[in-house]
């Protein structure tokens, strides 16, 4: 490969975080059951980094398993406890009155952090979990991790940290508003979102 100047795509090794047993595990409610019957009926999240240039840039989505749209983000420069719990309050604020989710990711120490928890109770979603070190039960959001980092960001260069928020935002409204999907009916998320509340 050298000989002939070729370079092979490696995906990076994915951000780990899970801390020890800190915090209160739920039960793994989802069950690798991915499939949805309407919108906001389960949402999966997780938390993925990126580097550019001795930077991080951590990305923490919700996603909706009907529609397979982003429904909140946050993204930012450190994976503090803000990072997962005001992408929550975002992704809350989109629920009609009575659409209360099943919300699923692994066990890392945001998802078992007290204020976390709390704010899933309260709202009256119920919390779901993967089991410790099986990426499988949570699949869909390693899925769009895997196809955002391979359509925008691996073989790509950025000036700064900025500038790779700054083009990951933009993929995401690409994500939901542009990329049709083969499983929605050649439908983007927001469309298929659209068509799903009309014929309900």
């Amino acid at each position: 490969m050298a000989q002939l100047n070729l370079k092979s795509t490696v995906r990076i090794k994915k951000y780990r975080s899970y801390r020890g047993e800190s915090g209160k595990a739920a039960p793994n409610v989802l069950e690798r059951d991915f499939s949805a019957t309407q919108p906001d009926e389960k949402w999966v999240t997780d938390v993925t980094e990126f580097k550019v240039k001795e930077q991080k840039v951590y990305l923490s989505p919700v996603v909706d398993l009907f529609t397979q749209e982003v429904v909140a983000y946050r993204v930012a420069q450190n994976a503090c406890l803000p990072l997962v719990t005001d992408m929550l309050t975002e992704a809350i604020s989109t629920l009609k009155p009575n659409s209360k989710p099943i919300i699923h990711s692994d066990q890392g120490w945001q998802y078992r952090h007290r204020q976390y928890q709390k704010k899933v109770a309260e709202s009256g979603l119920t919390q779901s979990m993967s089991r410790k070190g099986n990426c499988l039960d949570n699949a869909v959001a390693e899925n769009f991790f895997a196809l955002l980092k391979t359509e925008m960001y691996h073989n790509q260069s950025f000036e700064d940290a900025d500038a790779l928020i700054e083009q990951i935002k933009e993929y995401i409204e690409y994500y939901n508003t542009k990329r049709i999907k083969v499983k929605l009916k050649g439908l983007t998320p927001i469309e298929y979102r659209t068509q799903a509340l009309k014929a309900a």
